[in-house]
Order: C-alpha cells, then sequence, then structure tokens
C-alpha cells in the first residue's frame, strides 16, 4: 500500500516538474525575445540621434513607407525600449518565482527518494 501511495506521489512530482520545467523555458525565451526588441530599440535610436532633425525621416508599415518627422520616431523607439524593460523586470519575477517552485519540487523528489530508497531502486531500473 505504501509502495503504491509513493510512486503515485512520485508520478505527481515528476508532472510537476516537467511542468515547471517547460514554463521556466517559455519565460527564458520571453525574456530573450523583449532583450532583442530592446537592443534593436537601442541601435534604432543611436542611428536616429546621428541624423539632423531636418532629415526625412521613414516608418516601416507592411510593405509601405510613411514619412514621420525624426521625434515622432524617437519617441516610438523609447517608449518600445521602456515597455522591453519593464516586461523584462516582470518576467524575471516569474522566472525566479518558477525557480523557487522548482527547487521546492526537487527537494519533494530528494525526501521522497530518502523515504523509500526502494522506488529509487524502481525508478533506475526503468532508465536503463
Amino acid at each position: 500500500m505504501a509502495d503504491e501511495v509513493n510512486k503515485t506521489a512520485f508520478l505527481e512530482i515528476q508532472g510537476r516538474m516537467i511542468e515547471l520545467t517547460g514554463k521556466l523555458k517559455q519565460v527564458q525565451n520571453q525574456m530573450r525575445n523583449k532583450e532583442g526588441e530592446k537592443k534593436r530599440a537601442f541601435l534604432t535610436l543611436e542611428e536616429l540621434g546621428q541624423l539632423s532633425d531636418d532629415t526625412n525621416t521613414y516608418k516601416s508599415i507592411g510593405r509601405t513607407f510613411v514619412l514621420e518627422p525624426k521625434s515622432v520616431l524617437v519617441n516610438e523607439q523609447e517608449q518600445k525600449m521602456k515597455d522591453s524593460e519593464s516586461a523584462i523586470a516582470s518576467l524575471q519575477t516569474s522566472k525566479e518565482y518558477l525557480e523557487k517552485q522548482m527547487a521546492e519540487v526537487e527537494n519533494n523528489f530528494r525526501e521522497l527518494l530518502q523515504q523509500d530508497p526502494g522506488l529509487a531502486r524502481q525508478i533506475m531500473s526503468m532508465s536503463v
């Protein structure tokens, strides 16, 4: 009876670990994307800064280009940088939370294996 309870607990912990790993990878990918957006906005701002204020600047909308004042494009890029920074901060908080959850699940897993060494042997025999 205890053996079945431990197997059920193991499967629950395993499922939780898989779920948390997937969420963590997703958050890390989102952070990478936002970092790229931020860098792109920064580089665009640098290039716009080199232009004089009376230079014709164009904004890409789909397959067309629309004439926009330089100040509008600068404001848009600054806003993109701010949005990316806030999104990165939010994602960092989520990442830290998920890492804490992952550590908790790992501890639960260790405790379960220490509690029932027979379960550890069964798991090892299944993975070989």
